[in-house]
C-alpha cells in the first residue's frame, strides 16, 4: 500500500460534493481531485471544502481537468444523468452512456493503475461499460451497487422491529433499482436469524411486512428525489463506505457491483454481489446460499440488465 494516498471525483454536483466531504470527514485520503465539466463549480466546491480541511487534517483539495487526476489511487465516476421523479434509473441510460463515452477514455489516460468506482445511473449498466471501454480487469471495476439500498433495507427493518440499526445484518443484491433482491435468508438480527428474533420480540415479520420493506428499499431514493430533488448524503456515505473498504484493505464483504462470471447461473453481467472488497478491489465474490426464490429473483435481475446492455445499448459479450 501506498504511504499516500490520491483521490478524484468525475462531478462536483450534490453527490460528488457531498462525497468529497464525507472522505474528508472520515480522513480517508491524502488528496482528493475534483472534475466537473463547469469548473468553476469545481473550483468553488474544492475552496469551501478547503475551508474546513484545518478543523480535520492536513488534506490536500484541488480541482482541475482530466490530467488533474493523474496518479489517482481511486477515481469516483459521481457524473451521470440524474432520473427526475417518475423515471427510473434504466430510464436515463442513453443519455448517461454519450457521458462516458467521452469521459472514460480521458480517465483512463492519466489513470492506467486506478480503481475505478462508478456511481452514476443505471449504476449496473454504466459500470460494465466503464469495464468494457476501459480495457481494466474486473477487480479494478467496481459500481457502487446496492451498497446504499443495503443501507436502506437494514433501516428501515430495525425502524420496523425497534432495534438498532447497527444490530441489524443484511443485504440486498442484484440491480440497483425496481429488480433488486433483498437476501432475507441471510439477515440477522444481534446475529439470530431475523425472523427468529422477530417473532420472540413479538413483532413478527409477516409476509406484507417484508413486500412493504422491500418496496420502501427501492422507493427510497425517489421519496427523496420528491421531496428535494435529489439524493446526496446516504449515497455519498455509502461511497466514503467502500473507499474506507479499499485503502484500509478490509477483506470485507459489501454489496458492490461486480462482474459475474458465472455465480448462480449468470454470466457477463455487472451487478451487486457479496463482494470481497480490499486494496486491489474486488478480490472474489462471495457464493452466499441463497433460497430457490431468491436465485430466481438474482436471474431475473440479471436478465433485466443484459437485454439493455445487448439491445438498446449493443454491446456483444
Amino acid at each position: 500500500m501506498r504511504n499516500k494516498t490520491k483521490v478524484s471525483i468525475i462531478g462536483a454536483g450534490f453527490v460528488g460534493s457531498t462525497t468529497a466531504y464525507a472522505i474528508l470527514m472520515d480522513k480517508l485520503s491524502d488528496e482528493i481531485v475534483l472534475v466537473d465539466i463547469n469548473n468553476d463549480k469545481a473550483e468553488a466546491e474544492a475552496l469551501d471544502l478547503s475551508h474546513s480541511a484545518p478543523f480535520i487534517g492536513d488534506i490536500k483539495i484541488t480541482f482541475g481537468d482530466y490530467k488533474a487526476t493523474e496518479g489517482s489511487d481511486i477515481v469516483i465516476i459521481t457524473a451521470g444523468a440524474q432520473p427526475k421523479y417518475g423515471e427510473t434509473r434504466l430510464d436515463v441510460v442513453q443519455k448517461s452512456i454519450k457521458m462516458y463515452q467521452d469521459m472514460i477514455p480521458k480517465i483512463v489516460q492519466y489513470n492506467k493503475d486506478a480503481i475505478l468506482l462508478v456511481v452514476g445511473n443505471p449504476v449496473d449498466i454504466l459500470t460494465y461499460y466503464t469495464y468494457k471501454v476501459s480495457g481494466f480487469p474486473k477487480e479494478r471495476v467496481i459500481g457502487s451497487g446496492t451498497v446504499l439500498d443495503s443501507s436502506r433495507f437494514r433501516y428501515l427493518l430495525a425502524k420496523h422491529m425497534g432495534v438498532k440499526y447497527s444490530e441489524i445484518q443484511g443485504m440486498v443484491i442484484g440491480e440497483h433499482g425496481d429488480s433488486q433482491v433483498p437476501l432475507w435468508s441471510n439477515v440477522t438480527a444481534y446475529g439470530i436469524n431475523v425472523e427468529e428474533y422477530a417473532c420472540a420480540n413479538n413483532v413478527c415479520l409477516t409476509q406484507e411486512d417484508k413486500e412493504t420493506i422491500h418496496k420502501a428499499t427501492v422507493d427510497g431514493a425517489f421519496e427523496v428525489i420528491r421531496g428535494k430533488g435529489y439524493t446526496n448524503f446516504a449515497v455519498a456515505s455509502a461511497i466514503a463506505r467502500i473507499v474506507k473498504a479499499i485503502f484500509e484493505d478490509e477483506n470485507s464483504v459489501l454489496p458492490v457491483g461486480a462482474l459475474y462470471q458465472g455465480q448462480y447461473g449468470i454470466d457477463d453481467v455487472y451487478m451487486a454481489a457479496p463482494a470481497l472488497v480490499g486494496w486491489e478491489g474486488v478480490r472474489s465474490i462471495i457464493n452466499v446460499k441463497l433460497s430457490e426464490e431468491e436465485e430466481e429473483g438474482l436471474r431475473k435481475s440479471a436478465k433485466a440488465l443484459d437485454d439493455i446492455l445487448r439491445n438498446e445499448i449493443k454491446i456483444k459479450k
